[in-house]
């Protein structure tokens, strides 16, 4: 009877069993499974939530009890927009529909409302009857189209470009020639903009961006300061010198009685000295140098068109005002972020150097550069740009762009998510009713969770559960990494050193895992329950018997 069954796999037959016989078999090979290899080796993928939390709480809840690995649902089909965490630490942290009423300005970008999202739609068109402008950024003439008052529809997977010359047009026109007031302030009080940045040299006399200045770079060290290399360091107008601003991650985690307490926030006073503090946007009329700094790009300079410079062709050389300061002993130049982003984005700032004169100059992130790549006239993304930045001007930050997966699911989603955040922050509009960064994916908050998340990863029964995202899990136990086509030195940045990124993709994956930044399953090599067993009989206890195996790299 099994020869003619499994004969016949394949070619279409099946046979009848009942759910007793079916639930059995599972139940079986699960159990087999546990005690020959280890509860690590089952994996399993859930109706995700947003379909039924009930159904999604009972396959997460039985690979919990079990032991087996729970494999993300977000990643995998590309809904997880991972700029959100980049950005902010929050995962799609985004207002409500109704916000949108309160716009004046929205871009419709990478997510069709009209189609998709028909709950929250009548909130767009009541927004139009409120006097709300509506941009749609899409390729194709899709339905929201009908909806809005503008189309622009850029080639497939060319919206950053688009977003990139927005951002230069903006930083331009409102942050460097005139200036506005509520920018500005959003900026220097909300945003990274002010954070210090090492500025590292270079043999050939230039410099790199490096690392942000942290409070142990000022010679604050534990315990008397709290978290020292996780708090990020500031240039105070008001005395003229490094401060350390609240508000960075040192203050959130592992605070101390009578240290950090209550300092989680941004409120303008040094965290370590309890003094007013003023940060500092910009070096530019008070700089100690003006250095030439390199910036990859990853465009292909040649193939885009644009003049080349005695330099390697994929590496820009842009001029930045910076300060000399004194990190742990030495005298090192240092500059802002919005420095750092102004000369990255080619604007003249009168320092001299490769930057655009013009909008028509085909440099990037021009408007002209961007239509070679788009196929949007220049001029559209300066009107584009204009009107957004006017809005939220004229509104205090209430414009707004509602994103989606038109966008999130191309390949470098995260930078092309990002260069648009960057218009939203420049504006001042996140965290304001009406504007703001709207992802399609609509909110997360839920009044059962606390409830759900105990019955569905089992907390009434153990600690915490095993979790993979699912991309790094298919892409090595599918063997998919050995198909990979495009090599690891096309991703790599021509300012890298070539002998420590030698590899391939899952190299790299692997060693985010060995170093604890991706979690991974299985994680041994060998029957997690077992391991007990073995120490008891060698007299060790648990822990110590894995350390020294691990150690020993007989268990790995």
């Amino acid at each position: 009877l099994r020869k003619s069954y499994t004969a016949a796999r394949g070619l279409g037959g099946m046979v009848r069993t009942t759910w007793d016989e079916a639930l059995e078999i599972i139940a079986s090979a699960n159990l087999y499974t546990i005690k020959k290899y280890g509860p690590d080796r089952i994996s399993g993928f859930s109706p995700i939530p947003g379909y039924s939390m009930v159904s999604y709480g009972a396959g997460t809840r039985y690979l919990s009890l079990i032991g087996g690995a729970l494999l993300s649902f977000y990643d995998w089909y590309c809904d997880l927009p991972p700029s959100s965490p980049q950005t902010w630490g929050e995962q799609t942290d985004v207002p409500e529909s109704e916000a949108w009423y309160y716009s004046s300005y929205i871009i419709v970008w990478g997510t069709n409302i009209s189609m998709t999202r028909s709950p929250d739609a009548h909130f767009l068109t009541e927004a139009r009857y409120n006097g709300t402008k509506v941009v749609n950024v899409c390729p194709d003439y899709c339905e929201v189209t009908k909806d809005a008052d503008w189309w622009i529809h850029p080639k497939q997977a060319t919206d950053a470009a688009l977003a990139m010359a927005v951002s230069h047009v903006i930083f331009k026109e409102f942050h460097y020639e005139h200036p506005d007031p509520y920018f500005t302030e959003y900026c220097r009080k909300l945003t990274d903009f002010p954070i210090l940045v090492t500025m590292e040299p270079r043999a050939d006399g230039r410099y790199t961006a490096g690392r942000t200045v942290r409070a142990c770079d000022l010679g604050y060290k534990e315990p008397e300061c709290n978290n020292p290399e996780w708090k990020t360091v500031v240039w105070d107008e008001l005395s003229k010198a490094p401060a350390v601003a609240q508000g960075s991650m040192g203050y959130r985690w592992g605070q101390k009685e009578g240290q950090d307490l209550g300092k989680w926030n941004l409120h303008e006073v040094d965290g370590e000295t309890g003094k007013a503090i003023k940060p500092q946007l910009t070096f530019l009329n008070d700089s100690d140098a003006v250095i030439d700094v390199e910036y990859p790009y990853f465009g292909g300079r040649e193939r885009d068109g644009f003049p080349n410079n005695a330099m390697a062709s994929d590496v820009m050389v842009r001029r930045v005002p910076a300060k000399r300061v004194q990190l742990n002993g030495q005298d090192v130049y240092v500059a802002t972020v919005f420095d750092l982003f102004g000369s990255y984005l080619g604007v003249d700032r009168g320092l001299g150097g490769e930057c655009a004169k013009s909008y028509a100059d085909n440099i990037p992130f021009t408007p002209a550069w961007q239509e070679k790549i788009t196929g949007v006239e220049a001029q559209y993304a300066i009107t584009l740009a204009r009107e957004f930045a006017t809005a939220a001007s004229k509104t205090q930050g209430r414009a707004c762009v509602l994103m989606g997966a038109g966008v999130n699911q191309w390949f470098q989603t995260d930078n092309t998510y990002r260069s648009i955040i960057n218009i939203l922050l420049m504006c001042g509009t996140c965290g304001v009713p009406g504007g703001g960064w709207c992802h399609y994916v609509g909110q997360e908050k839920i009044r059962p969770e606390a409830g759900w998340s105990e019955y569905s990863f089992a907390k009434d029964w153990e600690p915490a559960s095993r979790h993979m995202n699912s991309t790094s899990y298919f892409y090595e136990h599918t063997d998919q990494w050995r198909y990979e086509r495009i090599p690891l030195s096309d991703m790599l940045s021509p300012l890298a050193d070539t002998k420590v990124f030698d590899g391939t993709y899952v190299d790299y994956n692997i060693q985010s895992e060995l170093m604890g930044w991706l979690p991974s399953a299985p994680q041994l090599n060998v029957n997690p329950t077992k391991i007990a067993a073995a120490a008891k009989a060698a007299g060790v206890q648990p822990e110590q018997f894995l350390i020294n195996q691990l150690k020993d790299k007989k268990i790995s």
